[in-house]
């Protein structure tokens, strides 16, 4: 089975074979020991084999080694009559080699037991391969409709079989603060759960009429994280600040604008958009957000800390005496100001220590601190205004690879949100921008897709918007020598496909197929909100 997704840089394969047989086993070198256990326990539970430790010189080995010299994440993987090879750059280059291994053996490999009768092969074959990317990321929102802790650790080994490797994990929104924090009990207690939730679109006037809810223990925190650490994805999390703060405010009424509503009456929201209801900027605030920022950066070890800044309504600041002070006292020039200060004061606290903010473009309005990034979904421009101005960027605007966005403009499309945005179109996504310099594109890290879970109501739903679209997305993310978007070959990409849909079919993944939706995929008479045309590529 050559047909790769992501299609690697460098491929050469004869029409024989390497059969695996009870003897096969694996020689694993300094700093690859986590890659042989991932193969013992998937493709050792998929084929049945055993897949002992075995020592170099042997026949019927996979030999994993670090070998200096590769770049970080690239792999060379080499099956030859007596044995296999995969050579990495780092420990994350040799896993993502295995990736590439799995995929060679069949989809039945992706299984959890292995069929009756069946034999395991690999074509004699040499890759070698290297990510385009340093940033290859997925965007799950876990606020707007939860996930459980098993579904989370399912998502992760779909990105690692993708080779995508940042988890974006949006933790808190309006409808639901997702995470324990132990400072502050009643963001669980009161903030993860509400009383109803609106099914569809905003205008939609169906409503589910039961509570909805759940969060992560920190100790599910930490295992989220070790488990994306063992398959070399990091994990980045999202606290909202200073819009999409209701559940927080309905937990902690203090922090909102109490001079301008009764804080005191607010739940957690169970409606979709953005809410008027957003931080006070007070020092309480800030010293409430320091603490909950303590308590994440012990559990999260990534370079990077994603603090929304993203849709904050400024009505209520308008409105406040005190906001009005504030902006005086602080010599600033209006709300656009302020919120700007509110960001700042967040980044100067992750620098000192030792982190880096990342925000949506919003935090551009008002100048950024040099060792700030940027997520830019409003379009391109916030990327490129990002980027020529010396900060680091991820790629992931909304008209291109919100994957919550409708992939046909069939009736039968559930819940249809947005512009289509179809497999193709997916595969034709260009993240840098012709309009860059050669220096300013090296601020751009990568570039990610994002799965907003409002009208994606149990994990069926979130595979149906996601994939096959992440697949797409994934040779974009990492395939090296990928052509301009009109050159590409997707009819080439689509015969891949075909083997690629039995591999999502040995996992469970619950896809749109090619010719659309199943009967039980479809959601008859839920408003969605469409937008007719093609979307505007800037």
């Amino acid at each position: 089975m050559t047909e790769l997704i992501p299609a690697p840089h460098h491929m050469e394969r004869t029409e024989r074979f390497y059969e695996l047989g009870d003897d096969f086993g694996i020689e694993a070198g300094l700093g690859t020991e986590g890659t042989a256990r991932w193969l013992r326990a998937t493709l050792g539970a998929a084929t049945g084999l055993a897949l002992p430790p075995k020592e170099g010189g042997q026949y019927d080995v996979l030999h994993l080694s670090v070998r200096p010299g590769l770049d970080a994440e690239a792999y060379r993987l080499v099956v030859a009559p007596h044995g296999v090879h995969i050579q990495g750059g780092s420990p994350a280059g040799v896993f993502w080699g295995a990736q590439t291994l799995r995929q060679l053996l069949g989809p039945d490999a992706f299984r959890r037991a292995p069929l009756p009768g069946r034999t395991w092969r690999l074509p004699l074959t040499e890759i070698r391969d290297a990510p385009r990317f340093r940033w290859r990321g997925l965007m799950l929102d876990v606020a707007r409709h939860f996930m459980p802790k098993d579904g989370v650790l399912r998502y992760l080994d779909l990105m690692a079989a993708h080779k995508l490797n940042v988890f974006h994990f949006h933790l808190t929104d309006d409808q639901g603060w997702r995470i324990e924090i132990k400072k502050y009990p009643r963001l669980t207690e009161v903030g993860s759960w509400r009383a109803r939730t609106k099914f569809g679109h905003r205008a939609s006037p169906l409503w589910e009429e039961k509570p909805h809810g759940g969060f992560y223990t920190q100790d599910d925190i930490r295992e989220i994280v070790a488990y994306a650490a063992e398959r070399h994805i990091t994990v980045v999390p999202e606290i909202d600040v200073p819009g999409h703060s209701q559940a927080a405010i309905a937990a902690y009424p203090e922090l909102g604008n109490t001079d301008v509503i009764d804080t005191t009456s607010l739940t957690v929201w169970d409606n979709w958009g953005v809410s008027l209801n957003v931080l006070a900027p007070s020092d309480n605030t800030l010293r409430f957000y320091e603490g909950v920022f303590e308590e994440l950066l012990e559990l999260f070890p990534s370079e990077f800390i994603h603090i929304g800044g993203d849709e904050c309504a400024k009505e209520q600041w308008r409105e406040s005496p005190f906001v009005q002070a504030r902006i005086k006292e602080l010599g600033l020039a209006d709300e656009d100001g302020l919120q700007s200060w509110f960001i700042g004061h967040f980044d100067r606290w992750l620098s000192a220590r030792g982190r880096r903010l990342i925000g949506w473009d919003e935090i551009l309005e008002g100048g950024l601190a040099p060792g700030a990034a940027v997520s830019s979904w409003r379009g391109y421009a916030g990327g490129i205004a990002a980027a020529r101005a010396g900060h680091d960027v991820v790629m992931c605007p909304e008209q291109q690879v919100y994957l919550d966005h409708r992939q046909d403009g069939g009736a039968d499309e559930p819940v249809p949100i947005g512009y289509v945005r179809t497999l193709e179109d997916v595969y034709r996504f260009e993240p840098v921008p012709p309009e860059l310099t050669p220096e300013q594109t090296r601020h751009v890290l990568g570039t990610q897709a994002n799965v907003w879970t409002e009208v994606m109501e149990d994990h069926a739903r979130v595979d149906y918007q996601t994939f096959p679209r992440l697949a797409a997305f994934a040779e974009v993310a990492w395939s090296v020598g990928l052509p301009a978007p009109a050159e590409r070959d997707f009819a080439d990409f689509e015969r891949r496909m075909a083997v690629h849909y039995r591999r999502l079919d040995a996992l469970g993944v619950a896809y749109r197929p090619p010719a659309g939706p199943l009967p039980w995929q479809r959601r008859p008479g839920v408003l969605g909100r469409p937008i007719e045309g093609a979307p505007p590529n800037r």
